[in-house]
């Protein structure tokens, strides 16, 4: 499955949360920490209930919910881990080393349930343990966090993001390295499309899987820019074409029109592949 567009909705906000996969994002994510204020996640538990419960809601979308760190999730897994319900992973925020990972996961199979975690790696201790974090047997993904990554070591968050840049890079090689997704961060600034366009694009070259949206008008924009383009298309099936070719003749390096095609060009093309059919577009 693809998770290019992962869409936050407030859990205490039952309209939205009913609307969120018409936005045509791969991966809704019903929020119970940041999004919901402290005096209101009894009741951000019973609005996600509801909805995960509802017969009528079956979306095409990956549907998950973020619950809160620590113990404070008891209650948000007590509200969620129902064969009832419809859900197809947690997030898990506030990931600072693999025991917190192998914490939620033996919850989550306590309760009778094998369900993929999608784990934010948010701060100096999470960014350094990345690669322990993806080697866990439930995580999914690997999620960047850069505006709690920013205050968690003090840095002043600025356009060009240098500032967490190391950070950034280093949990793409985390995450490719335990074949894992890296969902980049999000764009807080919603009405922006075309910055970020330019931010999106630029996770794109890093290596990224998917983005963060937290508002519906972001998802198209972030679903364009991870979606090929025509000529990348057709350079992915003539490589992907002339590979089983090769295969069956026995030749590991073949030619396609005047490039020279081994393995890494031949990932290069599968990632142009699973993209395209992502969007729809193979």
């Amino acid at each position: 499955m693809s998770r290019r567009s992962v869409m936050f909705s407030p859990g205490d906000q039952l309209k939205l949360m009913r609307k969120a996969p018409q936005t045509g994002a791969d991966t809704v994510v019903f929020d119970l920490e940041d999004a919901v204020a402290p005096s209101r996640k009894d009741e951000a538990r019973a609005a996600v209930r509801d909805v995960l419960s509802d017969p009528a809601f079956d979306p095409d979308a990956e549907v998950c919910v973020r619950v809160n760190p620590g113990d404070a999730a008891a209650a948000d897994f007590d509200a969620i881990l129902d064969a009832d319900l419809r859900l197809d992973a947690v997030m898990v925020p506030k990931v600072s080393g693999l025991d917190d990972v192998v914490r939620v996961e033996e919850r989550v199979t306590q309760a009778g349930f094998d369900l993929p975690l999608l784990t934010l790696v948010e701060s100096a201790a999470g960014v350094l343990n990345a690669a322990s974090i993806a080697t866990a047997s439930a995580t999914d993904a690997l999620v960047f966090g850069a505006e709690d990554l920013a205050a968690d070591v003090g840095a002043v968050r600025t356009d060009e993001g240098t500032e967490v840049l190391y950070a950034r890079e280093h949990v793409v090689l985390a995450a490719s390295a335990a074949d894992v997704d890296a969902v980049d961060t999000v764009y807080t600034d919603f009405s922006d499309p075309s910055g970020l366009r330019e931010e999106t694009e630029f996770a794109l070259t890093l290596g990224y899987d998917g983005k963060m949206a937290i508002h519906p008008s972001q998802v198209d924009v972030i679903n364009d820019a991870f979606t090929p383009e025509t000529e990348r298309v057709a350079w992915a099936k003539k490589v992907l074409a002339a590979r089983d070719e090769a295969e069956a003749e026995g030749r590991g390096v073949f030619r396609v029109d005047d490039e020279m095609i081994d393995v890494p060009l031949i990932a290069q093309a599968e990632r142009v592949r699973e993209r395209a059919e992502a969007a729809g577009v193979w």
